[in-house]
């Protein structure tokens, strides 16, 4: 889940992390209230979940409440890459002596948290990364130990960050390693972190990602989805609790479990497909499931067949085949469907399929077999 830059504000903010005083505003009017309460000159920010807002116009200077009238005026409804401006943040402007970049992610292959650290702030770290790779300090962070003191101040060393801030920049980044952790956050990043004249080190940018598996512990977090950017299928899906991320291809794909649904588009890749989507219906898929899984597939234009990809574990084979059959009795799907069923008692779960096939309705013994016929069925050639 992408927060907004306001959003992840308040993230930062409830881990102690200094941030802008700034108001989230929907109007003009409100705009020009909220530049009174946190006092000229103020930045008028557009909030949309992509980047390039400064390019776009989307970020501008007001020194009083007519430039904030005129600001507040063009930037909101404006179009950014596709996302219109609905929420503007009035935020109080920042002298800034430096500019630093800081972010926790990650690591996977090292199973350690990633920090990176530079002394060029303010532009695209992906820029600095190409240019000058040395500027980046990078500290990988056991997850049982944390990040130490002594830790963050060999990291601060190696980034090359003014000796003056040392302290605050030490404080700071503990806090954004606890926002990143205790917060559930799979990315925080400032960008850029500043130094204001008098040495305070303060978060002037904010992006955060958090990990949606961990919704059920925060409370405010619907606040946050509320603000969420989803096509039409997107939403269907977060509505019916599945997991799904819509693609661009012609097969859409039904699986049980993640790694298998990941595993089904690389296969659908691998014979010359292109899978329309990754869909998970997780453990125990009823009837229930698989027809707001089929629904939401059948419904994008783009599909042209249905790939149906489950393997017996706790939810038996059986189960999933009167799922299935129960499903298509109460929807008409327009897409043929290819089903490979293994795992826990596949053989009854065939059997309960075998006297439903047809040519929309076809089944293979293997992945890779279903996946040939599932692309051939979508109208390509299958290697």
């Amino acid at each position: 889940m992408d927060l907004l830059e306001y959003q992840g504000k308040q993230h930062f903010a409830s881990f102690g992390i200094p941030v802008s005083d700034g108001r989230a505003v929907r109007t003009v009017d409100e705009a020009l209230a909220a530049a009174e309460e946190v006092g000229y000159p103020v930045v008028v920010k557009a909030q949309v979940h992509v980047g390039g807002r400064g390019k776009a116009g989307g970020v501008k200077l007001a020194s009083n409440a007519d430039e904030c009238n005129e600001h507040a005026s063009n930037i909101l409804g404006m179009d950014i890459k596709g996302h219109t401006v609905e929420i503007v943040w009035i935020e109080h402007a920042s002298d800034i002596a430096e500019e630093y970049y800081a972010s926790f992610t990650l690591d996977r292959s090292a199973k350690k948290h990633l920090g990176m650290l530079s002394a060029q702030g303010g532009v695209e770290i992906e820029t600095v990364a190409e240019s000058d790779p040395d500027a980046i300090a990078k500290i990988w962070v056991d997850p049982v130990d944390g990040l130490t003191e002594e830790q963050a101040r060999s990291w601060v060393l190696a980034a090359k960050l003014n000796p003056d801030v040392t302290d605050g920049a030490v404080a700071l980044l503990r806090k954004l390693y606890t926002a990143y952790t205790e917060g559930d956050a799979d990315l925080v990043e400032i960008n850029p972190l500043i130094v204001t004249p008098s040495g305070a080190v303060h978060a002037l940018d904010a992006k955060v990602t958090l990990d949606n598996n961990a919704t059920y512990r925060h409370e405010g977090w619907d606040e946050f989805d509320a603000t969420q950017v989803r096509d039409e299928r997107e939403q269907a899906a977060h509505d019916a609790d599945l997991q799904y991320v819509g693609l661009d291809g012609s097969v859409g794909i039904i699986a049980n479990g993640a790694g298998l649904a990941m595993s089904t588009l690389d296969v659908v890749n691998q014979v010359g497909g292109e899978p329309a989507n990754f869909l998970d219906v997780g453990g125990g898929a009823d009837a229930d499931k698989f027809v707001q899984a089929l629904t939401i597939i059948d419904n994008d234009p783009r599909v042209r067949s249905i790939f149906i990809n489950i393997f017996g574990g706790i939810t038996r084979g059986e189960e999933v085949a009167n799922g299935i059959i129960t499903a298509l009795e109460r929807i008409d799907i327009s897409s043929p469907i290819v089903i490979r069923l293994d795992g826990t008692n596949a053989e009854e779960g065939r059997a309960i399929l075998e006297p439903h096939l047809s040519d929309n309705l076809q089944m293979a013994p293997t992945m890779l077999d279903a996946a040939r016929k599932a692309v051939e069925l979508a109208g390509g050639t299958p290697r």
